[in-house]
């Protein structure tokens, strides 16, 4: 039987999961705010609606007759949209408003740890009294994080000691509408990413990534949803080791275990610190970049792992192709804080498969074919624009992604920067990400925290 699949969301993620299921036996649907043109260009059907509206999502999933649904981001996730398409008889592959909320509630997420004794969990107080709030700033002896309870997009969390001092933490408490905050001890260290597909009761793993949020080069100015991630050929990352791996592992076991009936993708965003893993965050879904790094290179098809989790089976082992990836975002003007909305993109995909071809079978691009090693490629990601009858435009968020895959990340990083030429006026990019030099700082400082 030829499964129908409705993938809910418009963005980065979203064009790596129809990508992932588009050389499957799937007919595949989508739904989104903005019509995606990666996804449009795959898709057998591509419905405009609000996705955080249940009503809405199950109606086009019927209309379609949807055997099988994929949410994407998190809002529709927070709305029930999961649980509406349950209800309406098609299994969702993403966990329920109430399991969610181990991503959309992170005062939630830290008494859930504690509670369960989940490891990793940091030392941090919940307030709804922001006095009290900044009292405990006042406080505390060593630097916070401050997190707002509810989602924030990636971009609401601000550090003592790194971003902002106590006293612009106190003054960006009281100036806040947030209604819950969260703080934290400030983890110092070396982030990075494990996900999970996780449904009747398995948990199956992918490559360690390592995102970058700060908004400039060298790791400076405000948080983003994420400028850009790499991965490695194995599955943990230049400055850990397979024991760091398999700790993180371990706290996303542990959290399923006491998640009952979680379905679904379960991502650990971890700080490797001197005294091994702490818990970042947990998100409901996947990353965004990160799904561009990881689905790439799987080899188990992704229809497997769906259908399994449907009919309550073992979800398949996973297999990945020993390969490093390198994404760099195009993000609009301003982005963050002030992005240039309904501007005119341009990607000269032609640019794309120039690049492709350059790299290509001719052996003496890259010391990967020198080695005999797999051909570099690069895939094009359409992310949060909107395509219309004259061409592509931006909206607030992130633009499109480019993703080296090649034998080292060197060689990857090296395949996404030339694909980069097919980007237009009016984008701007963190160029420094996967570069050698940025590696081996995130080497070194791991290195220095642990006396090595």
């Amino acid at each position: 039987m030829t499964e129908t699949v409705l993938l809910v969301g418009g963005g980065g993620r979203e064009h790596a999961i129809a990508r992932a299921l588009a050389d499957s036996d799937a007919d595949l649907y989508a739904c989104a705010g903005n019509r995606n043109p990666g996804i449009a260009r795959v898709a057998d059907g591509f419905e405009s609606l609000e996705t955080t509206n249940p009503s809405a999502v199950t109606a086009y999933a019927r209309e379609v007759d949807a055997t099988l649904a994929v949410v994407g981001p998190e809002g529709p996730l927070a709305a029930g949209v999961a649980d509406a398409l349950d209800d309406a008889g098609v299994y969702a592959f993403g966990p329920q408003e109430a399991e969610a909320r181990i991503e959309t509630d992170k005062a939630f997420q830290r008494r859930f740890m504690e509670r369960h004794d989940i490891p990793g969990c940091p030392v941090f107080e919940t307030f709804e009294d922001m006095d009290a709030a900044c009292e405990f700033v006042d406080e505390f002896d060593g630097d916070l994080a401050v997190k707002p309870a509810g989602l924030t997009g990636g971009k609401g969390v601000r550090v003592t000691g790194d971003q902002i001092s106590k006293e612009e933490a106190k003054e960006y408490i009281r100036e806040s509408d947030y209604e819950r905050i969260v703080l934290e001890e400030r983890l110092v260290g070396e982030e990075f990413t494990v996900q999970a597909f996780v449904a009747n009761g398995d948990v199956r793993v992918t490559p360690a990534v390592q995102d970058h949020k700060r908004a400039y080069e060298g790791d400076e100015g405000p948080n983003t949803g994420g400028m850009g991630s790499y991965s490695d050929a194995t599955l943990e990352l230049p400055f850990m080791d397979e024991d760091d791996y398999m700790e993180a592992v371990e706290v996303l076991e542990a959290t399923v275990d006491a998640l009952e009936g979680y379905k679904g993708v379960l991502y650990g965003q971890f700080m490797l610190t001197a005294d091994g893993i702490k818990v970042v965050e947990f998100n409901a879904r996947f990353g965004d970049p990160e799904a561009m790094n990881t689905l790439p290179v799987l080899n188990t098809d992704f229809l497997d792992v769906l259908t399994a989790a449907r009919d309550g089976e073992s979800l398949p082992k996973l297999s990945f192709a020993p390969r490093a990836t390198v994404c760099k975002y195009a993000v609009p003007e301003g982005y963050p804080t002030d992005p240039d909305s309904g501007a005119r993109v341009t990607v000269d995909e032609d640019t794309i498969e120039r690049v492709n071809e350059r790299y290509r079978g001719d052996g003496g691009e890259s010391n990967a074919v020198a080695d005999g090693g797999s051909s570099p490629e690069v895939q094009l990601f359409y992310a949060s624009v909107d395509e219309r009858d004259d061409g592509i435009y931006t909206t607030t968020s992130r633009s499109f992604a480019v993703v080296g895959i090649a034998d080292t990340i060197s060689v990857a990083e090296e395949i996404a920067e030339d694909a980069l030429e097919a980007a237009g006026d009016g984008v701007r990019i963190r160029h420094d990400i996967g570069k050698p030099d940025l590696v081996q700082q995130r080497i070194d400082h791991m290195a220095e925290l642990r006396g090595e």
